[in-house]
């Protein structure tokens, strides 16, 4: 039928047409030319061409973002300080909760109910510190009195070895001096009050931070898990494994820093304190105990309240013995530096002593002493986090279970490891070797 022949030329007409488009889409059809005409593509798309090298716009589009992102980071800054009230108790309670959760950790274990272990946990951290400041208190009040006498002689002592000693300073110069020290004191009375004033807010805020402190340790030790596991469900979902898993690990860097750090603390203690009774110093538990909260903040607090040892020893008990405290505080010292830090804190956080200080300096500056209390458990976990997320971006789990940022305290290990180091960068090493070093490094 001519209708259907009809139908059929159509049909291989339009066929025709999509094969010639098919193999020349930049042409077009025209009904009235037997061949196509070409079409020009036109990139409008504006050239850049302002003289500039590439590099320096390059670096261009890096210094506004850099400047951003320190802009966000002193914004962050000044609301920390607006907070202080509120976010030095929570970060003093996180430190507490490292410490004090492997206790109630175990106490669940053995079928105590969590409020309960949480409360008994706290309550005895309580009666240790109370306890502890009792018996510092009676300790000085005990001494008091002898002290007044020791600490006379001691400043007699002292300048008549200015005088005769190798200084050659005269009694007048010292007596200039003093009068000068007392006269910038009346000078500064008005100063003096306002600093009282400004002391006893103080001392309301640090009671109000106390007690926030004690209530946010105490949720912390009973809803830790359940509070960082709502905190990662506010994420995107394809970030809350990777989040939560180096939450994981930071946090066990976290408990293993703070362990490590009291051990150390009550080592320098015991040795200073131990030297300062043998010597006769007086007060010598208040200087342990100050000795042992100094060392919390590492390589520079010990050797702080060391000096305040070194002095108190100086105007009470003389110089000789002033030297002798001085040669056990250094003593304690190299003990603490060449023994303690590698085998105890170098099992928990491998920190370049360089990266240690300046956070340390960057904590004081910002924050004062808590700001360098906590400068290096922030910088161990950052270290810890950031480590685990390069090598680790979909949140899988460490071949070794062990949170990454850690390094060997033994030297044989650490060559072990360095040999193994250079094995899997030698394009030449067998994959089977390869395969060894990533089972057993994070």
């Amino acid at each position: 039928m001519a209708w259907i022949d009809e139908v059929r030329q159509r049909a291989r007409t339009r066929m025709q047409q999509a094969q010639r488009d098919e193999l020349a889409p930049p042409f077009v059809a025209d009904d009235s030319l037997e061949t196509a005409t070409p079409v020009v593509m036109v990139d409008a798309s504006p050239k850049i061409d302002d003289g500039l090298p590439r590099a320096v716009r390059i670096a261009g589009a890096w210094s506004w973002r850099i400047i951003l992102f320190v802009a966000a980071i002193y914004v962050l800054l000044r609301v920390v300080v607006l907070l202080r009230i509120v976010v030095i108790p929570v970060a003093v309670a996180i430190l507490l909760a490292a410490l004090f959760q492997p206790v109630t950790a175990w106490l669940r274990r053995h079928g105590m109910n969590r409020s309960l272990a949480s409360g008994l946990v706290l309550v005895g951290a309580l009666i240790v510190v109370f306890g502890g400041l009792g018996l510092i208190v009676n300790t000085v009040v005990g001494q008091i009195d002898t002290l007044g006498t020791q600490f006379g002689d001691g400043v007699r002592e002292v300048q008549d070895w200015l005088a005769k000693g190798p200084l050659h300073i005269s009694q007048q110069q010292v007596d200039d001096a003093i009068a000068q020290f007392q006269t910038s004191i009346t000078a500064n009375k008005g100063r003096l009050t306002t600093g009282a004033l400004n002391t006893a807010t103080t001392v309301t805020e640090l009671g109000a931070g106390f007690f926030l402190t004690l209530f946010t340790l105490f949720f912390f030790l009973r809803d830790g898990g359940d509070i960082w596991r709502f905190l990662c469900r506010l994420l995107p979902r394809p970030a809350r494994v990777p989040t939560a898993r180096a939450g994981h690990y930071s946090w066990h860097t976290l408990v293993s820093y703070v362990h490590a750090t009291v051990l150390v603390a009550f080592v320098d203690a015991i040795g200073i304190g131990a030297g300062l009774f043998i010597l006769g110093v007086p007060l010598a538990l208040p200087l342990a105990a100050l000795v042992f909260l100094g060392a919390f903040i590492p390589v520079v607090g010990a050797t702080v309240t060391g000096v305040v040892a070194v002095l108190v020893a100086l105007v009470t008990v003389g110089p000789v013995k002033a030297l002798i405290v001085l040669g056990v505080v250094i003593a304690v010292q190299q003990l603490e530096g060449h023994v303690l830090q590698p085998l105890i804190m170098g099992r928990a956080v491998a920190l370049h002593p360089l990266a240690v200080i300046l956070s340390i300096a960057s904590g004081v500056v910002l924050a004062g002493i808590v700001g360098g209390l906590v400068a290096v458990p922030i910088l161990a976990v950052l270290n810890t986090a950031i480590r685990y997320l390069a090598q680790h971006p979909t949140g899988e789990p460490t071949p070794d279970r062990e949170p990454p940022g850690t390094k060997p305290a033994d030297e044989a290990e650490a060559e072990a490891e360095a040999e193994a180091e250079k094995r899997d960068n030698d394009p030449a090493a067998p994959p089977s070797a390869r395969t060894s070093l990533e089972s057993t490094t994070p």
